[in-house]
C-alpha cells in the first residue's frame, strides 16, 4: 500500500533528510521518500492500518520539526504558511531587547541592572522557547547534532559567560532569519507552482439536462462539459459543438493559441480564449494531462542526483566532527597555556553556530526543483533531477528519424517533369492518385489546390505496393515506382529517394520526388549539439535513400536505415557501451514504438504531443511541443541549473570556513556565526531562484 502525507511548514532541509531517514527505519514501511520541495511524504507499507502509521510518522516529525503539521492526502492543504504569530513574538522580542539595552546603558544601579536582567530574560524566552522545545525533544530521539541544539548550547553559554545581551541579540538574529528563510522556501515553491499552472478547481458537467458546477474529480468519463470563454479547461476530452482558440501554454509552454472545433481534442489546463464549447470528457480528473504534469514535477525531485546524495553523506559526519572540534577550541588552548576559558569558551560556541550544515543541505534540491519547474513552463517534463543534471553531461544523441527529426508526413520535395510543365505533372499525379488512400497520394492530392473532376476518370485500377493505372480523358497514365514503370516498358530517370513516376501510355513525363521533410528546428538543434561536443546518430526503419536524404539536410553525423525495433536497442547498447565512464547516451523518439530503446539509453526523451499518455509512462522527459529545440533549451537549462548549485555549495562551504578560520582567531563574533547558518541558506534559496527568471531557448540572432 502506498500512502502519501504533506508536511506543511517543513524549511529544514536537513531535518527532511532526517525525518526521511528515520520514517524509513520503521519495522513495517518497505520505502520511503520525502521531497523537501514539495513537502511529500511518500511511503509504501505492508500495514493496511493507515491512521496507525500516520501517527508513528507524526512522532518522528515532532522529534525535529515540532512545529511542522502532518496532513493526509485528504487534508492537503495549498495555504501559505502563517507567520503572523512569528512575526508578532520577534517584534515583542526586539522591543523588549532594546528596552534592556537602553536599561543597561542608563545610569548604573542595582535596580536597572535587575530590570535590565529582566527584559533580557522575557526576550530571551520569546525567541528561545520554540528553539529550546525542538532542541529537547531532538536530544531525546538522539538527534544531538541539530540547529536547534547548537543554538540553544551557544546562547546558553554566552549567558554563563556574563553575555547575557549577546546570547539574546544571537537568538534574535537566528529567529529572524529563520522566519526570512521560512518566507524564502515558501516564496520559491509558490514561483515554480505558478510557473507550471494551476489545476481547473471547478467544471460545468450536464446533469439533467441543465449544467452544475461540481469538482473537476466528480465528473466521469463520456460526461458532457461546457467551457465559457477564459475559463480553463477542467479534463481532457473531445469537443462535440463550438469552436474556440485555446492557450496551451501551462501544458505545451507554446504561448501561441490553437484553433479547436468540433472534432478536436482538447487538454486540461488549457484556457478557453473565445467561445462558449461543449466536450465529451475522455477521461477522469486524476488522469488528465495537467494532474499528470503536476504530479510528475512533484515526484521529479524524488529521484536525487549523485551531488545531493554526497552533500546528505557529507552533512551526516560534518556536523559530529566540527561540533568535537568546538569542544576542543573551547578547552584545549585553556588547559595548555592558562588562559581564561571564557574567551576560549566563546570562540567554541560560535565555532559550534557554523557547524550547522543547513545551508548546503538545502542549496541543492531547491536548485534542482528551481530547474525542473522551469523546464515545466517550457513544456519540457523532467521525471527526476538526476535526469536534469545528465541531458548536460551528454556526449552521444540518437535520434529516431519518422516524427522526431521529420514531422511524420510526405510532402513532395521536387519536382521533375519531361516534357510537361511543373503544374501538368502534379496535375496528373493528383488524378491518378485520387482514389487511393496510400500516404504518398495524399501529398501529391495536397499539393494540387484545384479541385478534381471526377467524371473525368475512368478504369482506375491499383497495384499493391508498386502503382497506379487510370484513364483520364480516355488517356492512359501509369503512375508508380520505377519498377512499376520498367515492368510496363517504360525507362525512368533514376531519383536519390521516395519517388513517383508518371508516363503517358508509353511516354515518360518525368517524377515526383516525396519525402517526409525534417522539422524547421530540426538542423538548426543538431548544428548546437555538435557545438556542444556531441555526437549525433539517427536510426530509422526507412529505406537508405530516405534516411541518407534527411541525414544530409540536417547534418547527422552517422545513420542506420533499414532497422527493425531490436535493431535500434542493440546498436543504441553498443554506442553507450563505447561511452567513457561519466559521459551520458540520450535517445529522442516518440515514446510508443521506442519504448525499448528509450529504456536503454541513460536519458529517454519522448515528443509527447501525441500519445502523451503512452509517453509520460516510457520516457525520462517529454516534450510536449513535439520539437527538437527543445533539446536545446533543456540543454541549456541542465548547463545553468547544475552551474548555480556548484555556485550554492561553494559560496556555503567557504562563507563557513572563512568564519570558522576568524573564529579561532578572535575575529568572529556570534552574529557573523548566525548569518554563516541561515544568512547562506537564504541565500542559497535566492540564487536557486534566478533559474526560473532567465530565458533559455535560442534568440533571434541565434545566441
Amino acid at each position: 500500500m502506498e500512502l502519501t502525507f504533506y508536511l506543511k511548514g517543513l524549511d529544514c532541509a536537513n531535518c527532511a533528510a532526517k525525518i526521511e531517514k528515520a520514517v524509513q527505519a520503521l519495522d513495517f514501511i518497505k520505502n520511503a521518500s520525502l521531497n523537501f520541495s514539495t513537502q511529500k511524504l511518500r511511503v509504501i507499507t505492508d500495514n493496511n492500518d493507515s491512521s496507525y502509521i500516520e501517527d508513528e510518522i507524526k512522532k518522528i516529525v515532532a522529534h525535529y520539526e515540532p512545529e511542522v503539521k502532518v496532513l493526509g492526502e485528504s487534508e492537503k492543504s495549498d495555504s501559505e504558511e502563517n507567520h503572523k504569530p512569528t512575526i508578532i513574538r520577534i517584534v515583542i522580542s526586539a522591543l523588549l531587547f532594546i528596552a534592556g539595552l537602553i536599561t543597561e546603558l542608563s545610569v548604573k544601579s542595582d535596580i536597572t541592572e535587575i530590570i535590565s536582567v529582566i527584559l533580557f530574560g522575557i526576550s530571551f524566552i520569546l525567541v528561545a522557547f520554540p528553539v529550546f522545545i525542538t532542541a529537547v525533544k531532538a536530544i531525546l530521539s538522539k538527534n544531538i547534532f541539530n540547529e536547534n541544539t547548537l543554538m540553544l548550547i551557544a546562547s546558553i553559554g554566552a549567558i554563563l559567560i556574563g553575555e547575557m545581551h549577546e546570547a539574546v541579540a544571537v537568538m534574535l538574529f537566528y529567529s529572524v532569519g529563520e522566519l526570512f528563510q521560512s518566507i524564502a522556501v515558501g516564496k520559491s515553491r509558490k514561483s515554480i507552482k505558478a510557473l507550471i499552472g494551476t489545476k481547473p478547481e471547478t467544471a460545468d458537467m450536464l446533469i439533467d439536462d441543465k449544467y452544475v458546477t461540481v469538482s473537476p474529480y466528480e465528473v466521469p468519463i463520456g460526461a458532457t462539459i461546457r467551457v465559457k470563454a477564459g475559463e480553463k479547461i477542467p479534463l481532457d476530452g473531445i469537443v462535440i459543438d463550438g469552436s474556440t482558440q485555446v492557450n496551451n501554454s501551462a501544458i505545451t509552454g507554446e504561448s501561441i493559441p490553437v484553433n479547436i472545433s468540433e472534432g478536436d481534442e482538447v487538454k486540461a489546463g488549457g484556457i478557453n480564449l473565445e467561445g462558449l464549447v461543449t466536450i465529451r470528457t475522455t477521461a477522469d480528473f486524476n488522469s488528465s494531462t495537467i494532474c499528470k504534469m503536476l504530479e510528475l514535477v512533484e515526484e521529479a525531485t524524488e529521484n536525487k542526483t549523485k551531488t545531493e546524495n554526497f552533500i546528505s553523506v557529507f552533512a551526516k559526519y560534518y556536523t559530529p566532527i566540527v561540533v568535537l572540534a568546538a569542544i576542543v577550541i573551547s578547552l584545549l588552548p585553556p588547559l595548555i597555556s592558562g588562559a581564561a576559558f571564557s574567551g576560549w569558551i566563546e570562540k567554541g560556541l560560535i565555532f559550534l553556530v557554523i557547524s550547522c550544515p543547513c545551508a548546503l543541505v538545502i542549496s541543492v534540491p531547491m536548485g534542482y526543483f528551481a530547474g525542473i519547474g522551469k523546464a515545466s513552463s517550457e513544456g519540457i517534463l523532467i521525471k527526476g533531477s538526476n535526469y536534469l543534471e545528465a541531458i548536460s553531461k551528454s556526449k552521444t544523441v540518437v535520434f529516431d528519424k519518422t516524427g522526431t527529426i521529420t514531422n511524420g508526413e510526405f510532402e513532395i520535395s521536387s519536382v521533375n517533369p519531361v516534357g510537361v510543365s511543373e503544374k501538368e505533372l502534379i496535375e496528373i499525379a493528383a488524378y491518378c492518385e485520387y482514389n487511393s488512400n496510400h500516404p504518398i497520394a495524399q501529398s501529391v492530392k495536397k499539393a494540387f489546390t484545384s479541385e478534381i473532376a471526377t467524371e473525368r476518370i475512368k478504369d482506375h485500377t491499383e497495384i499493391a505496393g508498386k502503382g497506379i493505372r487510370t484513364t483520364i480523358d480516355g488517356t492512359e497514365y501509369i503512375c508508380g515506382n520505377e519498377k512499376f514503370m520498367l515492368e510496363n516498358g517504360i525507362t525512368a530517370n533514376k531519383s536519390k529517394g521516395t519517388s513517383l513516376h508518371i508516363a503517358r501510355g508509353s511516354d515518360y513525363l518525368g517524377y515526383i520526388e516525396i519525402a517526409d521533410t525534417p522539422k524547421e528546428t530540426s538542423a538548426r538543434t543538431i548544428e548546437f549539439l555538435k557545438s556542444k561536443g556531441m555526437y549525433t546518430v539517427m536510426l530509422t526503419g526507412d529505406n537508405e535513400a530516405s534516411a541518407k536524404h534527411t541525414a544530409d539536410l540536417t547534418g547527422i553525423d552517422e545513420y542506420h536505415s533499414n532497422l527493425l525495433p531490436e535493431d535500434k536497442s542493440r546498436i543504441l547498447s553498443e554506442k553507450k557501451a563505447s561511452l567513457k565512464k561519466g559521459e551520458k547516451i540520450i535517445f529522442i523518439g516518440d515514446g510508443i514504438n521506442d519504448a525499448p530503446v528509450l529504456a536503454t539509453a541513460d536519458i529517454g526523451i519522448a515528443m509527447g504531443k501525441n500519445g502523451t499518455d503512452a509517453a509520460i509512462e516510457t520516457a525520462d522527459v517529454v516534450f510536449m511541443k513535439d520539437d527538437l529545440a527543445q533539446l536545446e533549451t533543456a540543454y541549456r537549462l541542465s548547463h545553468k541549473t547544475s552551474g548555480i548549485i556548484k555556485q550554492n555549495i561553494i559560496v556555503a562551504i567557504l562563507i563557513k570556513l572563512v568564519i570558522q578560520v576568524l573564529s579561532i582567531l578572535g575575529l568572529a563574533n556570534m552574529w557573523s556565526a548566525v548569518f554563516a547558518d541561515v544568512g547562506v541558506s537564504i541565500l542559497a534559496i535566492m540564487n536557486s531562484l534566478r533559474i526560473l527568471r532567465k530565458e533559455y531557448k535560442r534568440h533571434r540572432d541565434g545566441t
